[in-house]
């Protein structure tokens, strides 16, 4: 593939977390920012850690308008703003990739559930909101920011859900160049509200017993599995 990815809101822990994973499998990577200096610097963050990525920092709408396919990794709470400002900037006939996740604060800030979307879930909220012609996918709810910023391989299976077949499997390549993940299509994007649930759980499972735990989907026939990996 030889399109770059653009990882908006790339600057978060997620958005560094993907951003470094898939520049260490050779991809071209713009991170995205409301501030283009930040995002810059981001990027040469990356560098020291994969000398010779192909990363670059740009403003949101600029990274928009410099690949078709994007990664939206910002809160749920700036998501639709966000989308809204980025319409006019987002190439039609594009993919963007989904992972937010509409998560409640609890007590001490901690995320302990997901709020109610009336959309049915925040990637379909994204889909409300992109333009024509753009096919969303949900991917990477589960996977955590902790563990994608080190160097470990993961151990996680990413979850794919589109309304688009193509993107379905594009993105699943995507996600099976990260060490360790497989991926899995997950059916239409309605089933994201299922995916985005899990993630709350995720979370208070590895804050009660301190881990970086994923989901693995087992049973499956290995057709089923998208890896690069032995």
């Amino acid at each position: 593939m030889s399109r770059a990815i653009a990882v908006l809101g790339g600057t978060g822990p997620q958005g560094m977390g993907l951003a470094l994973r898939w520049a260490r499998a050779g991809e071209t990577v713009i991170i995205g920012s409301r501030d283009a200096a930040r995002a810059q610097q981001a990027a040469e963050k990356i560098k020291e850690r994969v000398p010779g990525a192909k990363v670059s920092g740009m403003e949101n709408a600029a990274a928009c308008a410099a690949t078709n396919l994007l990664m939206l990794t910002v809160p749920f709470e700036g998501q639709a703003e966000l989308l809204k400002q980025l319409k006019p900037a987002i190439q039609a006939g594009g993919i963007l990739m989904d992972a937010t996740v509409p998560l409640a604060a609890g007590v001490g800030g901690r995320a302990s559930r997901t709020l109610g979307v009336w959309q049915g879930s925040a990637a379909q909220q994204t889909a409300e909101l992109a333009p024509k012609g753009v096919a969303v996918v949900a991917a990477f709810q589960n996977t955590g920011a902790d563990a994608l910023n080190g160097d470990a391989a993961m151990d996680c299976d990413v979850i794919v859900c589109s309304d688009d077949a193509n993107a379905t499997a594009l993105v699943c390549e995507l996600a099976a160049k990260i060490p360790g993940v497989r991926a899995i299509d997950g059916g239409k994007l309605e089933n994201a509200r299922i995916v985005e649930q899990i993630t709350a759980l995720i979370i208070g499972l590895n804050i009660r017993h301190k881990g970086h735990g994923g989901i693995r989907i087992t049973g499956l026939p290995e057709s089923a599995y998208k890896t690069n990996h032995p």
